[in-house]
């Protein structure tokens, strides 16, 4: 078939590669830059995102993003509610790739939450009446 299987020999770990490295190009496109480019553009390919923008949702997450991104609104973003909330919708649409919440263990959460604070705060005035 189109596989070849090779055996290394202990020899074969034991001498020196004979790689070379090449010296990272700065001209190189491809090259991970971060988040931004120099250019200010988004490095969409930067592993940063996680994938985000390859993702099914990859279009919704770069108009969502992009929007963010070059916002100059005073709180930055807000003119973007439309994009985030399209992209959390169709998200929705894949909860094995994009899991979320569930409402029940939100509940629970808060309901814990809420269990604590009156005990935090009976602790409280105890220690204040024993001093």
């Amino acid at each position: 078939g189109k596989d070849r299987i090779i055996f290394a020999t202990k020899e074969d770990h034991e001498t020196p590669s004979s790689a070379e490295l090449v010296a990272d190009d700065p001209d190189d496109p491809y090259e991970e830059q971060g988040l931004i480019l120099p250019n200010g553009d988004i490095n969409w390919n930067c592993p940063c995102l996680g994938g985000m923008a390859s993702g099914p949702c990859g279009e919704q997450f770069k108009s969502a993003f992009s929007c963010f991104h070059y916002s100059t609104e005073e709180i930055k973003g807000s003119d973007c509610v439309d994009q985030f909330r399209a992209m959390q919708e169709f998200m929705q649409k894949y909860p094995d790739l994009y899991p979320q919440e569930d409402e029940n263990e939100e509940k629970e959460k808060s309901s814990k939450d809420l269990e604590a604070t009156p005990m935090e705060a009976s602790v409280a005035k105890e220690e204040k009446g024993s001093s």
